[in-house]
């Protein structure tokens, strides 16, 4: 009898259960249901970190497991956030509306004006544009969160694949498909309010606006997703299609030589991705409160890249380690929580040097730690490179110069 998958990969379960005790443990710290030793605020930005280490798990698999170096994984993200947020703008502006009105109950249509003017009277309209149609059934935005990420990745990537569009100019198309959503979605005729974003996804409607309930509650949503995230990744990456996936990383031409679909493998991890991706924004920025265009700027998707190779590439406890990681000593360093430095001559902010920092930690990690954080696992662990034994695979090039210079 074939051992199970669980059984071939206990590192999941390892995984798995770090996740539990960890999930259990800010629970029972948490002002909702614990001691009250976290705060609401730490509780929220826990729960950030986890949709964050989702989104660097999507980003390993396209990258780290596949070669697709994408810069626009950020762009699904902000997408998965818009569509859950329309959804939570709407129904929390119906409750105001509904809330303020007086006298004889309102008509459907004189609902949908007084809602179109709460929400976009801040850019200057007061109707509601036609893809808000769907916004006040949480259903459908649901399924949107899926859906429309999930269609653009297939279109982008079905025009790039099969153009064979490989290396840095498959890298700067993405690039180019972030920065334009990005600018488009600045418009305030875009439908999405423009500069001034979605705000106020903080709140449940019809639940409710205790948010030290409301943060445990999208903290316990952010574990799952990222449980479940986790174990769909690994299965992805076992197995003969993670052995595809590998080969299409490493030598591309070789193995569609080998008469494997290169552009079908590389399309469904792209379009899987941007899914995973959109999913983790969608659980995101209901604990953040607000999206705008900035948080879809290519700048973010590189920084995604950043975490990925710190954490370590190609491996997905490293792509967790690294986002999990920069993600929380981010927020002390740029939250004002790390003391300044006084040098003398000169006094270091890190609100200022953060991103410094953090450029340089990508550079020596890419220089002398390619394995990122995830090393010390192995390190910890006693984990070494498999040895290859069988018959050798020919003579070197340099022996067979020396025979030809005998001769």
């Amino acid at each position: 009898m074939k051992p199970g998958f669980l059984a071939k990969n206990p590192s999941v379960l390892t995984f798995l259960a770090v996740l539990a005790l960890f999930t259990l443990g800010v629970t029972v710290l948490s002002h909702a249901y614990g001691t009250e030793y976290l705060s609401t605020s730490m509780v929220k930005t826990l729960g950030k970190t986890l949709c964050l280490c989702l989104i660097a798990l999507a980003m390993d698999l396209v990258w780290g497991y596949t070669g697709i170096l994408s810069l626009g994984h950020f762009a699904f993200f902000g997408l998965g956030g818009y569509m859950i947020g329309m959804w939570l703008m709407y129904a929390r502006t119906r409750e105001i509306v509904l809330a303020s009105a007086t006298g004889l109950p309102m008509t459907p249509q004189e609902m949908s004006d007084a809602i179109a003017t709460q929400i976009f009277g801040v850019v200057g309209s007061s109707e509601l544009p036609a893809i808000w149609h769907f916004a006040g059934s949480l259903p459908m935005q649901l399924i949107f969160v899926v859906l429309i990420p999930g269609l653009l990745a297939f279109v982008f990537g079905w025009l790039a694949f099969r153009s064979r569009v490989t290396g840095v100019y498959l890298s700067i198309l993405t690039q180019a498909m972030t920065l334009a959503l990005s600018l488009y979605l600045f418009q305030n005729d875009s439908g999405l309010r423009g500069n001034n974003g979605l705000s106020g996804l903080q709140n449940i409607p019809g639940l409710t606006d205790n948010q030290d309930l409301l943060s445990i509650w999208f903290f316990w949503a952010s574990a799952l997703a990222l449980g479940l995230g986790y174990l769909l990744a690994s299965f992805v990456t076992s197995g003969k299609f993670g052995s595809v996936m590998r080969g299409i990383r490493d030598d591309e031409a070789r193995v569609r030589f080998l008469g494997y679909s290169v552009e079908g493998y590389k399309l469904f991890v792209f379009t899987l991705t941007a899914i995973i991706a959109a999913i983790a924004g969608a659980l995101y920025y209901p604990q953040a409160g607000i999206i705008n265009p900035a948080e879809m700027a290519p700048i973010a998707s590189i920084y995604l890249a950043v975490w990925v190779a710190i954490g370590g590439r190609g491996r997905l406890y490293g792509a967790v380690m690294g986002a999990a990681f920069v993600s929380l000593v981010s927020t002390w360093f740029t939250g004002g929580r790390a003391p300044d430095l006084n040098l003398g001559f000169y006094t270091v902010k890190w609100v200022d040097w953060w991103q410094v920092l953090l450029g340089l930690s990508f550079v020596l990690v890419t220089l002398f730690a390619p394995k990122g954080l995830s090393g010390l696992v192995d390190l910890i662990a006693g984990l070494r490179p498999p040895k290859r034994g069988g018959t050798p695979l020919g003579p070197d090039d340099g022996s067979l110069q020396e025979k030809e210079a005998e001769a």
